[in-house]
C-alpha cells in the first residue's frame, strides 16, 4: 500500500525534481524540440504541462476540502527560454508554498478519491513527485542528457502509481486476474482486478501465482507504467494479455 515517505521529504523532492528538469529543458536543443516519449509534444509543451500543473494542484490544495477542483490557470507560458524557465519556477514555488502552508493532512480534491492514495495535501505532493520524476527524464531525453532516476524515488514510484493510478472500485471487466511487479532492487508489487475493482494487495508467501509478472529494475517499472517503456524492455512470465487489458482499461466509477 502507500509507503511511508514523511511530508518534509516529498517537499524536498518536489524541489529537488525541478531543479534537474530545469536544467535538462536548458540543456535542449531549444524549445521547438521534440520530446520522443511524449509524441507530438515539443520542449515548450512539457514546460507548459508541468507548470500549469504545479499551479493548478496549488490551487487545489489551497482550496481545501471541495467537490470539485477550482479552474486552472488561465495565464499563458512564455515562449522565450529565459522568461519561461522563471515561469515554471514560479509555478513550482506556488505549489510548494501551498504545501507548506496547507500541512501533510488537509483534505483536497483529487481525481483518485475512490482508490487508496488519500485525498489530501500528503497525497497531492507524493504524486507531483512522480509527476516530475517522469517528466524529468522526459526533458532529459529530449535533451540527450538521460540520468538514472534515484532509486529509492523510483521504488516509491512504482507503488504509488499502483495506489493512484491502478486502484479503482470499478468492476474489472476481464476474468479475474493477478499482477506481480519484481523490482532488481528487491521490492515486489501485487495488483489484484476482479469484480470489486483494481486493488494493490498486500505479497504472501502463500499466494497463488500471478496471472502475469513483469522484472526489471525499479526505473524501467516505473517508466513501463506510466508508458514511456513496453512490455519488450521488461522480462515477463504469464497471461501478457492481462497487461494489454490494464493498459486499454479506462475505469468508469
Amino acid at each position: 500500500m502507500t509507503e511511508s515517505l514523511e511530508y518534509s521529504a516529498l517537499l524536498r523532492l518536489i524541489d529537488e525534481r525541478s531543479a534537474a528538469f530545469r536544467s535538462a529543458v536548458a540543456a535542449a536543443p531549444g524549445l521547438d524540440a521534440p520530446v520522443p516519449s511524449c509524441p507530438e509534444w515539443t520542449v515548450f509543451d512539457l514546460v507548459r504541462h508541468l507548470g500549469t500543473g504545479q499551479r493548478w494542484w496549488a490551487a487545489i490544495v489551497a482550496a481545501g476540502p471541495a467537490e470539485a477542483p477550482p479552474a486552472k490557470d488561465a495565464a499563458q507560458a512564455p515562449r522565450e527560454i529565459e522568461a519561461l524557465l522563471a515561469w515554471y519556477t514560479e509555478s513550482n514555488e506556488m505549489l510548494l508554498s501551498a504545501l507548506r502552508e496547507a500541512g501533510p493532512e488537509r483534505e483536497c480534491w483529487t481525481w483518485w478519491s475512490a482508490g487508496v492514495s488519500p485525498a489530501n495535501t500528503w497525497g497531492v505532493a507524493r504524486r507531483r513527485v512522480h509527476e516530475l520524476l517522469v517528466h524529468t527524464y522526459d526533458a532529459q531525453l529530449a535533451a540527450g542528457t538521460v540520468q538514472p532516476m534515484p532509486v529509492d524515488v523510483a521504488i516509491d514510484g512504482v507503488a504509488e502509481f499502483l495506489d493512484t493510478c491502478n486502484s479503482t472500485p470499478a468492476a474489472w471487466p476481464h476474468a479475474p486476474a493477478t499482477i506481480q511487479y519484481h523490482a532488481t532492487e528487491g521490492r515486489s508489487w501485487l495488483l489484484v482486478l476482479d469484480g470489486t475493482g483494481a486493488w494493490p494487495a498486500p505479497l504472501t508467501v502463500d499466494a497463488a501465482p500471478p496471472s502475469a509478472s513483469a522484472t526489471g529494475t525499479a526505473e524501467q517499472l516505473l517508466l513501463f507504467v506510466w508508458g514511456r517503456l513496453t512490455l519488450n524492455d521488461l522480462k515477463t512470465e504469464g497471461d501478457q494479455q492481462v497487461f494489454e487489458q490494464l493498459i486499454a482499461w479506462e475505469p468508469e466509477e
